[in-house]
């Protein structure tokens, strides 16, 4: 399946700036589906890798992460980056937030993190960026860290599957035309040892359906739900 390479994804999300925010319509009920199931009152290091505007890291720090915690955010585009910086400010030194090249290459130390955030971000990558970021979350994870995944999916409904079918032509016609995003189904690359799935559920808002996924980093677990 072709997706926007990461130069056209940078393009795509500059363009589409603050904007991004008026997703919350459906978007909001998955990712609190997340906060409420990954612990975050115990987490002392958050990476958020595709952080978009900053609004679920300004979303945490205000109310649900220790005030000790240090949070760490990158973006692709320059546009997110300028206004996820502007948005984060008031935390100061707690928080820093980096644009990235494009690259999967997370910059954190080897088990520096107790969270690894990625929200409405797997499903714009191609399957080998996921397989090399989901690689890089355990590499940065502590061990026993929880990976933290939210994304668009397949649903079950008459209305879910629906939408899907629309979103899946228009994407198909011209991945643009739906933000570069398509439904993946996380879970399927978090079947080996590494990971052991902590909770995984689908939420649908307006027949969009979104993949909640939270996997700790386990050398020698298995999978389960």
């Amino acid at each position: 399946m072709q997706t926007l390479s990461h130069d056209a994804a940078k393009a795509f999300y500059d363009w589409l700036g603050a904007r991004q925010d008026s997703q919350k319509f459906y978007e909001d009920a998955a990712v609190g589906d997340l906060i409420a199931h990954a612990a975050f009152g115990q987490a002392g290091s958050v990476f958020e890798f595709g952080c978009g505007t900053g609004r679920l890291a300004e979303r945490l720090l205000s109310n649900d992460l220790p005030a000790t915690c240090r949070y760490r955010a990158a973006d692709v585009s320059s546009t997110m980056f300028r206004l996820a910086q502007k948005r984060l400010a008031h935390w100061g030194r707690r928080v820093t937030v980096a644009q990235t090249s494009g690259s999967m290459a997370v910059a954190a130390a080897a088990a520096s993190c107790d969270r690894f955030v990625a929200c409405y971000v797997l499903d714009l990558l191609s399957e080998d960026d996921i397989r090399q970021l989901i690689a890089e979350a355990h590499r940065v994870l502590a061990p026993g860290g929880l990976l933290c995944t939210v994304g668009l999916t397949h649903g079950t409904s008459l209305a879910a599957k629906t939408v899907g079918a629309l979103w899946a032509a228009l994407f198909k016609i011209n991945p643009k035309l739906v933000g570069g995003c398509r439904a993946v189904e996380v879970t399927d690359f978090l079947s080996d040892a590494r990971w052991s799935v902590r909770y995984a559920n689908t939420v649908s808002r307006f027949g969009i359906s979104s993949e909640v996924v939270v996997a700790a980093a386990d050398a020698t677990g298995g999978n389960s739900v």
